[in-house]
């Protein structure tokens, strides 16, 4: 009886783990095809379809192919996406050292990039990853903006801390009797001009948006040119 359980033992092991394999083989299939339309997609020149089938095989989990970080910097080069393509690189040969098969290019790129990479940092159009600034939607490349005073809620006066917004001061004289006194604080108002806005309502405060900077960065890659219709960097 013992080696006909031990059989039935193996069956059930091989059947719970059959499903596992035929997943990892799909998903390696699936990696596979994606590499090579990439690969082909390179051989074309064709750098936008290649970015997007590499992005898909980044967003979709599955294992990386080892040499896939080389190949997508080269791409990222290739659209000028310079910052993004030095990470990969950097990550290739972080992953492989000497023994990557393209090793001997990826230190070509690396040095490739060194004078794209130089005009980013010396450019003050752009960002560090090399996208143009553009005038902040909210302030307008003004780098504050106006609102209602968080403080007063907009009303302009703030009730006197010192008599409780009532006006008066209470206090007790040497023969114990409670006296009223009006504020000198105040003035008897109860009310005071609000310190934040100083009555406006209002308050200007740096905007959140670009941190008070007057710009953000655009989608568009910066060509370290100016442009009079940007607003941005001009004299």
């Amino acid at each position: 009886m013992r080696p006909v359980l031990l059989t039935l033992a193996l069956l059930l092991s091989f059947f719970s783990l059959a499903p596992l394999v035929a997943t990892a083989q799909l998903n390696l299939g699936q990696t596979d095809r994606w590499m090579k339309g990439a690969l082909s997609a390179m051989e074309r020149s064709d750098y936008q379809t290649a970015n997007s089938i590499f992005r898909n095989l980044i967003d979709s989990g599955l294992p990386l192919p080892e040499e896939m970080p080389y190949y997508f910097s080269e791409t990222l080069f290739q659209l000028g996406q310079f910052d993004n393509s030095q990470n990969f690189v950097n990550k290739y040969l972080e992953l492989t050292g000497f023994t990557g098969q393209n090793y001997d290019y990826a230190v070509l790129l690396k040095e490739k990039l060194k004078g794209p990479l130089a005009q980013i940092i010396a450019c003050e159009l752009c960002d560090r990853r090399g996208y143009r600034y553009t005038p902040c939607s909210l302030c307008g490349g003004n780098k504050q903006v106006e609102q209602a005073c968080a403080y007063c809620r907009a009303n302009g006066v703030v009730g006197c801390s010192r008599c409780g917004a009532s006006g008066m001061i209470k206090k007790i004289n040497v023969f114990n009797i409670i006296e009223f006194f009006e504020c000198e604080r105040c003035a008897g108002n109860g009310r005071l001009s609000c310190p934040t806005c100083d009555g406006s309502g209002k308050e200007v405060s740096a905007c959140k948006t670009c941190e008070g900077s007057g710009k953000i960065a655009s989608k568009t890659l910066c060509s370290h040119e100016k442009h009079v219709h940007t607003g941005i960097g001009n004299k």
